[in-house]
């Protein structure tokens, strides 16, 4: 990630705080943990509010919560009421730990060039059948914009990437629109695939 994504999210993270934690994701939550073992080990990797940790350990699931802001970590410290690891996505070293990684608008700072790479290292966390959630911003291109890093995929760029990776397998591939109503006109690329 980005150096000038985690100022931002530094500079900004009790605003980003309350813009995002009371976000509803209810409707992507159920297809991914449809497909994740119940009461099974779930990463959320760049949980920014803690919003999706939060769920998923009320909903009986073990949760590991990464961020790479010590800022919003330690936000989502108290929210969630255990410990958040401060850490950058791409210093993941995880071995089959996994049912479940939850990447919700985190990778959305990976720069195209290291996505390939990024995404063995989740397959590589994951346990064998795991499932990866992923969520993008919707369009082409990437750059810095309002002071943080984002890069944009369509569903062919998506599949061209996953394509490049034998291990892991799209079952489904959608678009949302963002649930905050400020931002309805701004459209998401969702993935969830499986380890194989």
């Amino acid at each position: 990630m980005k150096r000038t994504s985690i100022d931002y999210y530094e500079k900004y993270a009790e605003r980003f705080f309350e813009t995002t934690v009371l976000a509803d994701m209810h409707d992507v939550y159920q297809p991914f943990l449809s497909l994740v073992k119940p009461r099974g080990r779930i990463l959320d990797l760049g949980c920014g509010s803690g919003r999706d940790s939060r769920y998923f350990i009320r909903h009986g699931y073990q949760v590991e919560a990464l961020d790479g802001s010590p800022a919003l970590a330690r936000l989502a410290s108290e929210y969630i009421g255990q410990e958040v690891i401060c850490g950058r996505i791409e210093e993941l070293e995880y071995d089959q730990e996994f049912d479940g990684i939850w990447a919700c608008a985190s990778l959305v700072h990976i720069e195209k060039k290291d996505m390939p790479e990024i995404l063995k290292k989740l397959k590589r966390a994951l346990n064998l059948e795991g499932i990866l959630y992923i969520s993008l911003k919707y369009g082409e291109g990437e750059g810095v914009k309002d002071g943080r890093f984002f890069n944009y995929y369509d569903e062919a760029q998506l599949r061209e990437v996953f394509n490049g990776l034998k291990d892991l397998k799209i079952i489904k591939l959608f678009r949302t629109e963002d649930v905050r109503q400020e931002r309805k006109q701004e459209l998401w690329i969702n993935v969830l695939a499986r380890a194989v």
